[in-house]
């Protein structure tokens, strides 16, 4: 079964061609990162424009790229939420559209489902059940997936995700956008004891986690730093805030993985690409005998690949979307 799917949910418009939920056969992606990089963030606006303008040659290219003309397709994909809704709604009206065009069924993906699913494509043995760490710009949380579309919350933050954590502390530092690379380069060779930064406990949940006060602690340390006059360790802060965010996510997915009885858990999502993160996980796993599964540094970021081959699970589940298919900002997964 050959999916055309679509992801516009924030600043990448991709196109992508899967087949049977596992074979990438094309995947284009179209970035906006440089230039939303001026502003220290995405600007919704500009990101919608951007991805009309994108999106037509996008699609054609993913099917040149594949080898296949418009009546191989069997499906239309495309990403409905969560995500910046002027962004969505490109891809869904386009993606609308097609399927319209095509006379082929139209199969709506969350976003962080395709994210989950990414880890399919890299590993074809996988299979569920396991644990799931989603962790990138707009949401971190931990989900048990039972099956291909039986998903449930175990935690997840409160405030800000991981991902922003990354890029607001990297603008105060004077980095590009987006942070997350600049931040981990940046660390390199940095002590990550050099700021004892915050590590949030939620009450309630345990397993839910909180990124805001970490991140008003570090953006008040420069900020302090300047006004004073005095030298910032900046690898060593850097390196700091990777612990930090490290020691939030890591022993919570253990925890959720004991309570569970899981053994398997996968990474997802752009802030799965941070070193520091995957190396603590690497360990954590290996100390816990749990198995692990980290993307590719290619499947961590939005990509249109991660969208079909979730989509091919929707479609078998029968999980069909039709003309009145809506973008959401957000949805449960």
């Amino acid at each position: 079964m050959n999916i055309l799917a679509f992801e516009s949910s924030c600043d990448e418009t991709a196109a992508a061609v899967v087949r049977d939920g596992r074979q990438v056969l094309s995947d284009a992606i179209l970035s906006q990162a440089d230039m939303h990089a001026i502003y220290g963030g995405v600007v919704p606006e500009i990101a919608s424009r951007k991805h009309v303008e994108a999106i037509a040659a996008l699609a054609d290219k993913a099917l040149a790229d594949a080898g296949l003309t418009r009546p191989d397709i069997d499906a239309v994909a495309v990403t409905y939420g969560p995500g910046l809704i002027g962004a969505l709604l490109v891809a869904v009206n386009f993606a609308k559209s097609a399927a319209l065009a095509l006379g082929k069924p139209l199969i709506p993906v969350h976003h962080l489902r395709g994210h989950i699913a990414a880890n399919y494509l890299a590993f074809p043995e996988l299979e569920p059940p396991f644990l799931a760490l989603c962790i990138s710009g707009g949401n971190s949380m931990i989900v048990d997936v039972a099956g291909y579309t039986d998903m449930t919350i175990l935690g997840a933050t409160r405030d800000d995700a991981a991902g922003e954590c990354f890029d607001k502390i990297a603008r105060v530092l004077g980095l590009p956008y987006p942070g997350g690379k600049p931040m981990e380069e940046l660390a390199r060779g940095g002590d990550p004891a050099k700021y004892p930064l915050p590590r949030a406990k939620v009450a309630g949940n345990d397993l839910d986690m909180s990124f805001s006060g970490l991140k008003t602690a570090a953006v008040n340390l420069v900020h302090n730093a300047a006004q004073k006059g005095e030298e910032l360790d900046r690898s060593g802060l850097a390196a700091s805030v990777a612990a930090a965010i490290s020691d939030e996510l890591v022993p919570r997915a253990m925890e959720a993985a004991r309570r569970t009885g899981r053994t398997t858990l996968v990474a997802a999502g752009g802030v799965a690409a941070n070193k520091t993160i995957r190396t603590d996980l690497e360990r954590a796993c290996r100390e816990n005998g749990i198995k692990l599964y980290l993307p590719p540094l290619s499947l961590c970021g939005d990509n249109g690949a991660m969208i079909g081959s979730q989509a091919y699970y929707e479609y078998l589940a029968g999980h069909l979307g039709d003309a009145s298919l809506n973008a959401y900002a957000n949805l449960e997964i």
